[in-house]
């Protein structure tokens, strides 16, 4: 502390110092604590929330070994797992959960990366692997623990999908803070890169689309929605979390019945040109399901199609070629369709082998619908909003057109400029032999030959004057004849100087 209040500390006090190397054993404890913290925090999440139901729920037995024990089927399906109850598979799982729990490995890894320091994608890659590994190995033990007659879990899912599903999200929260985005744009093309931009925001587009048709459907069937709460505090309780968490795969849902593929729902099939009608779980957040077909369903497909010129407005401004802009369109719509696929596969599944087995998205057909409605709009308003750049053909034509000119113009010019500096010639020697033979009757100094050649020229006699006063005259240089001749260009040839005048200096 003595050293930090030192002129030579406060001197020194307003540059950065490099974040000082942390110690093995600190080190340890930040990786420990960035493995462990999200499973705790998950796990205690889930069991809350099922105590929480259980307490409020009628006629239900709560125990705290229960409620922990059945947390870890709980946390399983919170990543993703699959599960049997009862003998009846369970594959449609809630995606609120698994966002949540995603956000919370991405919040941890960044914070360790932060304590211990990191800045590149290389020192990021224990954090990763911590946090994957930790998952995984919590999920093997739960379905090793699980004894397969209430609950069932494949064991390599449950250690592939918990370990690949936190490494990705610890990627995510890292990929700033270490500099990963920097290093995957030095690989890629820059109109690629801007297509991942643009293919970003029309996912979110698109995913706004289904939320909207979404909370449409319920909005005109408030009054179901309504009567399916039971009376009960604990019932309606445990309806509105259940409903909560199935929220994102009943947006995917929409976002399909919007685009135009529709979903099924058992032998319920949903489209905006059919309907097919069947069974339905008592379920708050299933209310706004119709009972019949209705004409006006096709005009919600212009919720996509304003999502796709979105994104080609979004890329109008990037480059001044057209082409360039409508491969960037290209690149956001196969994004769109890769996030349709992954959004489509997590929303669906098995639910029992009963009446509403089984709960689907058409994938392939849904990835190939997204891509043309970013492609078509976007490429539309890509090309028509943006900047046009002139054909190279034409200009190319006009520039040799243009140099033929300088060079026809050019040469008259030149031929006039030869001419001129030939006269001159021939006149300055005319009349510099003129000149001397004047200079010779009137008695005057004698032109030297210094005219042709300089280093051989010889001071003249002193003219005889009448007045002493006057100063002797001087011969001129050779510079001075040369302006002199070219200025009496065409005249007469100069009558000798007077006597009485100085030639000019």
């Amino acid at each position: 502390m003595a050293e930090l209040l030192t002129p030579e500390a406060d001197e020194w006090s307003d540059v950065d110092e490099p974040v000082a190397e942390p110690s093995p054993s600190a080190r340890l404890r930040v990786l420990l604590f960035a493995a462990l913290a999200p499973l705790v925090t998950g796990y205690a999440l889930v069991a809350t929330l099922l105590a929480l139901i259980t307490v409020s729920a009628e006629r239900a037995r709560f125990t705290v070994i229960g409620v922990v024990l059945s947390a870890g089927p709980g946390w399983l399906a919170s990543y993703q797992v699959p599960v049997d109850i009862g003998g009846k598979p369970l594959g449609v799982l809630p995606l609120l959960p698994t966002i949540g729990l995603a956000v919370l490995n991405a919040r941890t890894a960044g914070g360790a990366a932060q304590r211990l320091g990191l800045r590149s994608p290389r020192e990021a890659v224990p954090v990763v692997v911590v946090i994957g590994f930790a998952h995984a190995t919590l999920g093997v033990l739960i379905a090793l623990i699980a004894d397969g007659k209430q609950v069932g879990v494949n064991a390599f899912t449950a250690f592939a999908v918990p370990g690949v599903v936190a490494a990705v999200a610890a990627t995510a929260g890292l990929a700033k803070r270490c500099g990963m985005l920097e290093v995957a744009a030095e690989y890629l093309d820059p109109l690629a890169l801007r297509g991942l931009r643009a293919g970003a925001l029309g996912m979110a587009a698109l995913f706004a689309a289904g939320a909207v048709t979404f909370t449409l459907s319920l909005a005109l069937s408030w009054s179901t929605v309504d009567d399916l709460f039971e009376p009960a505090f604990g019932s309606s309780l445990g309806l509105f979390l259940l409903s909560l968490g199935y929220l994102p795969n009943a947006i995917v849902a929409a976002l399909s019945f919007a685009s135009g593929p529709g979903f099924s729902l058992g032998s319920v099939t949903v489209t905006p040109f059919g309907f097919s009608g069947g069974a339905v779980p008592g379920v708050p957040l299933l209310g706004g399901i119709p009972d019949h077909h209705a004409m006006w369903w096709p005009v919600l497909m212009l919720l996509p199609l304003v999502a796709g010129a979105l994104v080609g407005w979004s890329v109008r401004k990037i480059d001044d070629d057209p082409v360039a802009r409508l491969r960037t369109v290209g690149v956001a719509g196969a994004i769109v369709g890769f996030g349709c696929v992954v959004l489509g596969t997590l929303a669906g599944g098995r639910l029992g082998h009963g009446p509403f087995d089984p709960v689907s998205v058409p994938v392939g057909i849904a990835s190939v619908v997204a891509f043309a409605w970013i492609v078509i709009p976007g490429c539309f308003v890509a090309f028509f909003a943006g900047p046009h750049s002139p054909p190279a053909a034409p200009s190319e034509v006009m520039g040799v057109e243009t140099a033929e000119t300088d060079e026809t113009a050019e040469e008259p010019e030149t031929a006039e400029a030869t001419d001129e500096l030939e006269e001159p010639e021939a006149t300055e020697e005319s009349e510099a032999t003129e000149d001397a033979e004047d200079v010779d009757e009137a008695e005057t100094p004698e032109v030297p030959e210094a005219i042709e050649k300089p280093e051989e020229a010889e001071e003249p006699e002193e003219p005889e004057e009448p007045e002493a006063d006057e100063a002797p005259t001087e011969p001129e240089p050779a510079e001075a004849v040369t302006e002199t001749t070219e200025e009496s260009d065409g005249e007469s040839t100069p009558a000798p100087a007077d006597q009485d005048q100085q030639p000019d200096r």
